[in-house]
């Protein structure tokens, strides 16, 4: 709280020094002068506004589905991954596509929101992450549904660490007879 005081004190005497040397050598024309800064605010302004909005306007992250034989197209995200949101069980899962993950691995948080009861599951298994070792367990899924493609039985494991995003691996990947990226697009292929 403190740090944050002293910045925003720096802060305000740079603004008064600056708006006092502006004052200072405008005087004859201040008028105009208050009108031109008003002007470069507002542009100033509109461009932080277009630079905090830019992950929002910049594309859409809605899948696409085309027409011909169900392929679907995924947009890269701004951090250069490939998101999907997949109906697991009739709920909808917020999924980073991995193609270097085995399997379709849930977070706890988002295997209990499916319905596995996880403080039963045996955390038997390990993988092998970014973050280390973690210990994980097997499970089955009722039903996948990703876009127009619904599977029954799918095998997956939960992440018994750390996890903030549950992720599509190959177990499922597999399922797509070819997997491309195009562009800035990546196209799962029945």
């Amino acid at each position: 709280m403190g740090d944050t005081l002293a910045r925003f004190g720096y802060l305000t005497i740079l603004l008064v020094a600056v708006v006092g040397w502006f004052m200072a050598t405008n005087r004859p024309s201040i008028g105009r002068s208050l009108q031109m800064a008003l002007v470069w605010g507002m542009i100033f302004m509109g461009g932080m506004v277009i630079y905090g909005m830019w992950h929002d306007i910049s594309r859409s992250y809605a899948i696409q589905v085309s027409s011909d034989g169900g392929a679907i197209t995924l947009p890269r995200a701004r951090d250069g991954h490939y998101y999907v949101t997949a109906e697991i069980n009739g709920v909808d899962i917020n999924f980073l596509v991995d193609t270097g993950a085995s399997d379709l691995t849930l977070s706890r948080a988002d295997a209990q929101r499916v319905g596995i009861d996880v403080d039963a599951l045996h955390f038997l298994g390990s993988a092998n992450t970014a973050n280390g070792t973690v210990p994980i367990a097997y499970t089955r899924l009722n039903q996948v549904r990703l876009g127009p493609h619904l599977d029954r039985d799918v095998s997956a494991s939960v992440n018994g660490g750390k996890m903030k995003k549950s992720l599509l691996g190959m177990s499922y990947l597999g399922k797509y007879g070819r997997i491309e990226i195009l562009g800035d697009r990546l196209v799962l292929n029945r």
